[in-house]
């Protein structure tokens, strides 16, 4: 199976089957679940079994604008997801959740439960709550409410602040400006004050809303490549105070009224390596150099602008067909850039038209990194919208205007229906038999509440280990075999597993249908023996 995944079935079940083989190693989660406006019809289709809270939850009946009880319903539905989902998470994992108005105070709510966050960062897990400016609505009656929120929480920040680790992200529009600089290079060679001119004229005419005009004071030039003129003046004043002379005039340049902010030996070498600016004269307070290709990283702003028309019309350009209100690639992947490694896994368990997978994608192209993703998709277009999309991605998409992706981002991923779970009663008539891997990754998460590295069936049936223990799964998914010696734990077996267990300095646990020993003769040995399906339960390392 393919590590990239495309899930289509309920998410809440989808997530239980992921922990036994996922838990503690999803290092960025992102969803964009129902925003409850009361417009969306969504249904609550978990199975509850009690009949009281089915009549209450009216399970049969959409959620609409009407229903008095469209916001208990709306947190009975995210309620037991969100505590999957952390436990999915790494140590140092983190979870982007977009939601609008409707139900933002109840999600920090919950939120805060759920992840430990009643304190704000950074004594609690609760980081902040960008704000998404997605363009003004003139036809609003009263005032234009145009912008979401994606609300950001880190599973441990204790773990997180001792690793030392920070968020950056390459800033937006560099691309069109290193073109726009090449292109008055080969133009001017290196008149500069030609470059400069034509480039501040450039940036002038840019549209307020592209991404490089914020970088316009980045509109000086020389043979380093592209630079801005800070001020090198004491930012809180008592700098310090020294001579420099002017390059051309020989005299003692204007000193600051703040005074320098650099020592005169910092000056000296600053100067040395041509990253002071210096005025016609003398009269000219000198700035400092500070080079865009030296400064192409920044922390994330917690208030950004981008045009919430621009993602439909790239969707409907992409897949041909309509979308309402997909998620925005452009604004996910600065996010999983800043968050995650090159090798790490990003879930997605509302995953709509596919923007999860889309972004991590297109920053896997862009910095070589081999990301993987995970979508769950409940919907009946999982497959010819959520999956199509990633697969026109990765193959190329002829019509687009971005040339990386008319070639394709490259990749692959494996597409897959929710299995049933798994079931006692069902592996007692022999009726649902799971497979091997799959009952021994369940057998491990529920026996350590975490997943295990590279479960697989060996030939003495042993799957895994912690510090402490060993684990052996006497097992084939067939009832001739479960009905059969060969299933049972027994004498020879046992000296064996006892031997490898004493080699290792290790304790076993051992699963099985039946066994031809007791507990009692078994226990000197170091051995528990679990009878299959019902001793499927936490065990300790005691």
């Amino acid at each position: 199976m393919d590590e990239n995944l495309i899930i289509h079935g309920d998410n809440l079940h989808a997530l239980k089957a992921l922990l036994p083989k996922y838990a503690g190693k999803i290092k960025c989660i992102y969803i964009d679940p129902p925003y409850n406006t009361g417009n969306e019809g969504w249904v609550y289709n978990d199975n509850v079994t009690s009949p009281i809270m089915q009549r209450w939850l009216t399970t049969n009946s959409p959620i609409d604008v009407e229903d008095l009880e469209r916001h208990d319903k709306w947190l009975c539905m995210m309620w037991p997801r969100l505590h999957l989902l952390r436990e999915l998470l790494s140590e140092d994992g983190v979870i982007f959740i977009s939601i609008d108005d409707n139900e933002v105070h109840l999600l920090r709510a919950i939120m805060d439960e759920i992840f430990d966050a009643r304190r704000i960062f950074p004594d609690g897990n609760f980081v902040g709550q960008f704000v998404w400016a997605a363009g003004r609505k003139n036809n609003a009656r009263l005032f234009s409410n145009s912008h979401n929120y994606i609300l950001c929480y880190l599973n441990n920040h204790e773990f997180l602040n001792q690793s030392g680790t920070t968020w950056r992200v390459r800033k937006q529009g560099l691309e069109d400006i290193y073109k726009k600089h090449t292109e008055l290079a080969r133009k001017h060679g290196q008149d500069f004050p030609k470059i400069e001119g034509e480039l501040a004229a450039w940036f002038k005419g840019l549209p307020d809303g592209h991404s490089a005009k914020r970088h316009r004071h980045y509109c000086y030039v020389d043979s380093r490549g592209l630079y801005h003129a800070s001020d090198a003046s004491a930012p809180g004043g008592n700098g310090a105070r020294y001579p420099v002379l002017h390059p051309i005039t020989g005299e003692d340049c204007v000193v600051p009224s703040r005074g320098w902010v650099y020592t005169e030996q910092r000056m000296n070498a600053l100067i040395a390596d041509n990253r002071i600016r210096f005025g016609a004269d003398e009269t000219f307070v000198l700035t400092v150099k500070v080079y865009l290709k030296e400064s192409e990283y920044e922390t994330p702003y917690s208030v950004f602008y981008k045009d919430g028309r621009a993602a439909t019309k790239r969707l409907r350009s992409l897949l041909g067909k309509p979308f309402p209100f997909p998620k925005d690639e452009e604004v996910l992947k600065p996010l999983f850039e800043a968050v995650t490694g090159p090798g790490d896994i990003i879930l997605d368990s509302f995953a709509g038209s596919g923007t999860t997978a889309h972004a991590v994608l297109a920053l896997n192209k862009e910095d070589g990194g081999n990301r993987k993703f995970i979508l769950i998709e409940c919907e009946d277009y999982a497959d010819d919208i959520t999956a199509e999309r990633v697969r026109r991605v990765i193959n190329g998409v002829a019509s687009a205007r971005d040339a990386t992706l008319r070639q394709g981002f490259g990749g692959s991923f494996t597409y897959c229906e929710l299995g049933e779970p798994i079931d006692e009663a069902g592996m007692l008539s022999g009726e649902t038999l799971p497979s091997y891997v799959t009952l021994a990754n369940y057998i491990a998460y529920v026996a350590t509440g975490s997943s295990l590295d590279a479960v697989a069936r060996r030939e003495d049936f042993f799957f895994g280990e912690t510090e402490t223990l060993r684990f052996y799964l006497i097992y084939e998914p067939t009832l001739a075999f479960l009905e059969s010696n060969a299933a049972a734990l027994d004498g020879a077996r046992a000296a064996q597993i006892a031997a490898q267990c004493k080699a290792a300095g290790k304790k076993a646990y051992v699963w099985g249908a039946h066994k031809f020993m007791s507990q009692k003769d078994l226990t000197p040995m170091g051995i528990t023996f679990c009878q299959l399906p019902y001793n499927m339960h936490p065990v300790t390392d005691g």
